[in-house]
C-alpha cells in the first residue's frame, strides 16, 4: 500500500520558502506549541473542523493524500523550477512528524531531479533526521532560543534535541539557513540574542541567518479553531530593533536578511 500523509495546503509560486520559485507543501502535525504560531491549523496531526460565518458553516482543514497525488501537483510547476532555479519545499506544521510520508516525497522529488528544501523546527530524533538528510538540498532550520527553561515555556518542548540535531547537520556540512523568529520581549531580548549569537558562532558551515519578524496575519485562525491566542496584545518588532539585530549578526560574519 502506498504511503499516505496529511497535508493542509499546497502553496504555488512561493517566493519565501527557499531559492527561486517554489511549490510549498504544508504537512500537518507539530510537536511544538509556540505562543506565536501563525499556522495553528498545522499543529494537530489529523484533519480538523474550523467554523466560519458565526459557527454556521464548517470547513475541514487537512486531508489525507498519497505521494502520487502530491507529486501530480508539484509537477505542474516544473517550468517555474527550471526558469528560476526553484524547487519544492516541505513545511508545516513540522514535516518530520510524518517521517515515512516525507521520506517517500523526498525520494519522488529526487527521482524527478527537483531540488528540495525542508523547513523544520528540528525537534525529533536523530534517527529520523538521519534517514532524510541526504535527500534534502537545503534546511531552513528554525531556532528560537537557547535557554531550555524558557524554550519549554514558550514552545512546550526542550531545546536540547533541536540544538543537537542542528550541530550534527552542521558537522556533516549540510546546506543550512537558520531562521530566527523575532518576537518582541521573548526572542529579541538582549539576553537571548547574545546567547543565540554565541551558540550559532560555534557552527562550522552555517553562513546565513533569516530574521522572521512577528506578525498578526494568523490571528483570525485562532478564532476559527476555537483556540486561545496568547499573543493578542503583542506588537511586531520595530524597524529600529530589526536593524539592530541585522547589524548584530552581520557583524559576526553571517549573511543576514529579513524574511526567507
Amino acid at each position: 500500500m502506498e504511503t499516505q500523509g496529511v497535508i493542509f495546503d499546497i502553496k504555488k509560486y512561493a517566493l519565501h520558502d527557499g531559492p527561486g520559485i517554489r511549490t510549498t507543501v504544508f504537512l500537518k502535525g507539530c510537536p511544538l506549541n509556540c505562543w506565536w504560531c501563525h499556522n495553528p491549523e498545522g499543529q494537530n496531526l489529523e484533519p480538523e473542523i474550523i467554523w466560519k460565518n458565526q459557527n454556521t458553516q464548517k470547513e475541514i482543514i487537512g486531508r489525507k493524500v498519497s505521494v502520487e497525488e502530491v507529486m501530480v501537483e508539484i509537477e505542474k510547476d516544473l517550468i517555474f523550477y527550471d526558469e528560476s532555479n526553484g524547487g519544492v519545499t516541505f513545511s508545516g506544521g513540522e514535516p518530520l512528524m510524518q517521517p515515512a510520508f516525507l521520506d517517500q516525497l523526498l525520494i519522488a522529488c529526487y527521482e524527478q531531479e527537483f531540488t528540495t528544501t525542508l523547513d523544520t523546527c528540528g525537534y525529533t530524533s536523530w534517527e529520523i533526521v538521519e534517514k532524510v538528510k541526504d535527500k534534502v538540498d537545503l534546511f531552513l532550520y528554525d531556532l528560537k532560543m537557547i535557554d531550555n527553561e524558557k524554550h519549554r515555556k514558550y514552545t512546550g518542548v526542550s531545546v536540547l534535541p533541536i540544538l543537537s540535531n542542528l550541530k550534527k547537520l552542521d558537522k556533516e556540512g549540510k546546506n543550512i539557513i537558520i531562521r530566527l523568529p523575532v518576537i518582541t520581549g521573548i526572542t529579541e531580548t538582549e539576553e537571548n540574542i547574545n546567547q543565540l549569537a554565541e551558540w550559532i558562532s560555534t557552527l562550522e558551515t552555517v553562513k546565513e541567518i533569516n530574521l522572521l519578524p512577528f506578525h498578526k496575519i494568523g490571528y483570525s485562525k485562532y478564532k476559527k479553531l476555537n483556540r486561545k491566542n496568547k499573543m493578542l496584545d503583542l506588537d511586531p518588532p520595530s524597524p529600529e530593533r530589526l536593524d539592530q539585530l541585522l547589524d548584530t549578526f552581520r557583524g559576526l560574519g553571517f549573511t543576514t536578511k529579513l524574511g526567507g
